[in-house]
């Protein structure tokens, strides 16, 4: 009997580790498609690093503060990661528009550009908590 739990509890925990590790493959496979370069020379990776240190200079403290509280739904895992990729991208949309300052408008089109649609409804109900209209960025949800 007690050979038999302590099988059990082998084949069980063969298991989990074999599906924590492709789920870490399958994440660290990500990483190497986003940091391999494409036509221009440059990965998507490079890319969000040069928006993001092209427009640094351009982030209002109380943007950033924004910016944090937008990504707190995000889970803490990947926030950092979310947090550099949606910077990036309203860094690439400052640069197009070759604006002075990151203002609220700005950063809320990068966002909703930036995250994907089923994290649209989290968006949705942050700004609705800070009062902010979201009437002028439908067409971007859709």
């Amino acid at each position: 009997m007690p050979s038999d739990i302590f099988m059990w509890f082998i084949v069980f925990w063969s298991v989990f580790l074999t599906v924590v590790m492709f789920i870490g493959g399958y994440f660290m496979f990500r990483k190497f498609l986003k940091r391999f370069p494409k036509e221009d020379g440059k990965s998507i990776l490079d890319w969000q690093d040069y928006y993001l240190e092209r427009t640094i200079h351009l982030w209002p403290q109380e943007k950033k503060d924004l910016l944090e509280e937008l990504v707190e739904p995000v889970p803490e895992l990947f926030r950092d990661t979310a947090r550099e990729k949606i910077a990036g991208k309203i860094g690439e949309l400052a640069l197009q528009e070759d604006v002075n300052q990151i203002d609220e408008d700005l950063l809320i089109r990068g966002y909703i550009i930036a995250t994907p649609k089923r994290d649209h409804k989290f968006l949705r109900k942050k700004l609705n908590e800070k009062d902010i209209d979201v009437s002028p960025y439908e067409h971007l949800f859709s």
